[in-house]
């Protein structure tokens, strides 16, 4: 891959397919998760990398983001010129587009960048290095922050199935499923919106492979809870993973259709 150093974008020109709403629960989780550090931020900075055809990914990561962070301002990054012209007309207070790839074209250091649906349409072999400079331009940790967020997956064209993974400036912390539960016929649907670097990992012998076996399991076990709808079943179902897999969120989350786990359970061996 190119280095920071050239002039030209790092990367390559994706699809860039997107719908209004379509990152939302993602938005969600990073509001709740990652409020806090946004809100103590000197320059709580958001980056929503490869935004695609249309902006509006950018434009609601900014609304959801001032609801915990009023100060927070976004920059839409675009390896496609065009795309980038096109969302000019939609630029505000807090929120601007740029030309670029993954060197991140801004001065200073995110305090969260956001690329969904970019890397599935790379190789697996580019995920590592991707994502190593990627948190290389975060917020460095410190003064008792955990420092900058990277939050990377991919989810269905409406948003109703989502995984990503989060990653620090240290690296990968932690993997999240996330579902509309009325759609959801069972856990492991959600194999097919695995990001790059997990999605080729899901056979026999590989931990995500395991956790997706148990997850519908424990799923089958609370059939009789979906007596009292799909959020008790899931309810119940998480709670049970919990005693074999390192589920990392409580109840609050799980009520959203949600389940995070440390990322060390489900990493590629």
């Amino acid at each position: 891959m190119a280095t920071r150093a050239t002039s030209r974008p790092v990367g390559t020109v994706t699809r860039g397919t997107t719908n209004p709403n379509r990152l939302r629960r993602m938005d969600r989780w990073i509001a709740a998760t990652h409020g806090a550090e946004l809100r103590r931020a000197a320059d709580p900075l958001a980056i929503d990398l490869g935004y695609g055809a249309a902006p509006w990914t950018a434009v609601e990561l900014l609304d959801r983001l001032r609801t915990v962070a009023p100060h927070a301002r976004v920059v839409g990054v675009e390896i496609e010129p065009e795309r980038v012209a096109a969302a000019k007309p939609y630029e505000r207070d807090g929120l601007t587009f740029r030309h670029g790839g993954f060197e991140i074209p801004v001065p200073g250091r995110p305090a969260l960048i956001r690329a969904a649906n970019v890397l599935r349409q790379y190789d697996e072999e580019q995920v590592a290095a991707v994502w190593q400079g990627l948190c290389a331009r975060l917020a460095p940790a410190g003064g008792g922050s955990r420092g900058g967020l990277l939050v990377e997956g991919t989810c269905d064209e409406i948003g109703r199935r989502h995984v990503w993974v989060a990653l620090g400036p240290e690296g990968p912390r932690t993997v999240t499923f996330a579902t509309r539960l009325g759609s959801l016929e069972r856990p492991s649907d959600l194999a097919e919106r695995l990001p790059k670097a997990l999605i080729h990992r899901n056979v026999p012998g590989e931990p995500v492979h395991a956790f997706l076996r148990d997850f519908d399991r424990a799923w089958a076990a609370a059939a009789p809870y979906a007596a009292y709808g799909a959020r008790q079943r899931w309810l119940r179902t998480v709670r049970d993973l919990t005693a074999d897999w390192p589920v990392t969120d409580g109840p609050a989350r799980w009520r959203q259709g949600e389940v995070t786990l440390a990322w060390e359970a489900l990493a590629p061996r």
